[in-house]
């Protein structure tokens, strides 16, 4: 019996890792990137400042971390260097500004964890712009 080519395993990690790019940053950029974004003014009344840098400059890097991280990261270019913005800011909220959540109330930002963890181990894979930039490739941002 002849395996299927979507079957052999290095497709299939790339596939998956395609997957794991897309739904996790949609996740992030839907919920709460965009929100912050396109609300500034808003969410600056609203943002948590674990560490004294002022409202504006907090906002601002979470939004660097909850919009941009994901475009590169949806687009293949940068994948593990992008995601570790993204993690540091979901550890700080997990550990820092949230530690009172139970299991429960932080299962979302968890999940986001483990995705975006998975992603800065396995890279963007194949099915990535990197493989059509040599220079994002030297980078390291990809799957060997």
């Amino acid at each position: 019996m002849v395996a299927s080519p979507l079957l052999s395993s290095r497709i299939s990690a790339d596939w998956a890792l395609l997957w794991l790019r897309l739904a996790g940053s949609a996740l992030l950029l839907r919920v709460h990137g965009l929100p912050k974004l396109l609300d500034f003014q808003h969410q600056l009344t609203l943002i948590e400042d674990p560490f004294g840098l002022g409202a504006h400059l907090t906002l601002s890097l979470a939004i660097f971390a909850e919009v941009l991280c994901p475009l590169l990261i949806i687009l293949g270019l940068l994948t593990r260097l992008a995601t570790l913005p993204l993690l540091f800011l979901l550890l700080v909220s997990l550990v820092w500004v949230h530690p009172e959540w139970s299991l429960a109330e932080g299962q979302f930002a968890w999940l986001l964890v483990i995705v975006f963890f998975a992603l800065l181990i396995g890279g963007s894979g194949s099915i990535a712009l990197d493989r059509r930039f040599p220079l994002f490739a030297r980078l390291g941002s990809q799957r060997s």
